[in-house]
């Protein structure tokens, strides 16, 4: 799949996309806003369970759990990781009242092994409404987001440039 600032394509289709408000690039550290350029691949999807819409495809899927954050904090031992919310350190929750994490990707970025500080959380999820800006991950509508999962295979790459 390639994405660009307004749009990825995947499989012959074009989807409208939001990415970070500090736009596409490389990553300068945690918070800067920036989607990270590259080829990377996605882990794992998460999903919210109470709200139905449950990932298909071939990547692993886990349920966001009420007690589920990420960790954002480059202290943390556990930085750039799924851990309990909330935390003693900085995390971001998993579980929203907002519908942003009702379907998520983990993208490979910064995560084997993290490295303190250069970025975390990059995922891609549902947007908040067409091309709002996010903190650094892509965002889809929700069906087009679950129809590309649905079609993830384990060749297919994310390319962001």
């Amino acid at each position: 799949m390639l994405v660009t600032r307004w749009e990825a394509r995947f499989l012959g289709r074009r989807f409208p996309c939001a990415v970070g408000f500090g736009g596409i690039g490389p990553k300068r550290g945690e918070g800067d806003g920036i989607t990270p350029q590259g080829v990377h691949s996605l882990e794992f999807t998460l999903w919210r369970a109470d709200r139905r819409l449950r990932p298909s495809g071939r990547l692993p899927a886990r349920p966001i759990g009420p007690r589920d954050g990420w960790s954002d904090d480059p202290a943390d031992p556990l930085y750039n990781r799924r851990v309990p919310w909330p935390s003693r350190h900085s995390a971001e929750r998993l579980r929203r009242a907002d519908r942003l994490y009702d379907l998520v990707a983990v993208v490979d970025f910064n995560r084997a092994p993290p490295v303190a500080g250069a970025g975390s959380a990059i995922f891609l999820h549902v947007w908040k409404r067409p091309r709002k800006w996010t903190a650094g991950c892509v965002a889809f509508r929700a069906p087009d987001l679950a129809w590309i999962l649905e079609r993830w295979g384990p060749r297919s790459r994310l390319i962001v440039r």
